[in-house]
């Protein structure tokens, strides 16, 4: 699985590590994924999504559906993991 965010698309960032040596070399910034599981009630069905922490307060601020929605018009939910219960 890679590591996006399937409601912002945030992925991992690339810069210059600070040293204090003449030598040049790049890091790697990784984005703060998680894995949650939410009760979607428009489709009465839970669902399992990899967030970040953006994307979490995404979530809380639009609701589900409409943040779900959102991510799949952008391109960023390509598919929804649903959980059996």
């Amino acid at each position: 699985m890679s590591k996006i965010c399937q409601i912002t698309g945030k992925k991992a960032m690339v810069g210059n590590n600070v040293s204090h040596s003449k030598r040049r070399t790049k890091r790697k910034f990784n984005v703060n994924l998680f894995t949650k599981k939410f009760y979607w009630v428009e489709e009465q069905m839970w669902i399992s999504l990899t967030l970040s922490a953006a994307g979490l307060r995404t979530i809380n601020k639009l609701g589900l559906d409409a943040a779900i929605k959102a991510a799949a018009a952008k391109g960023y939910l390509t598919e929804i993991k649903y959980l059996e219960y």
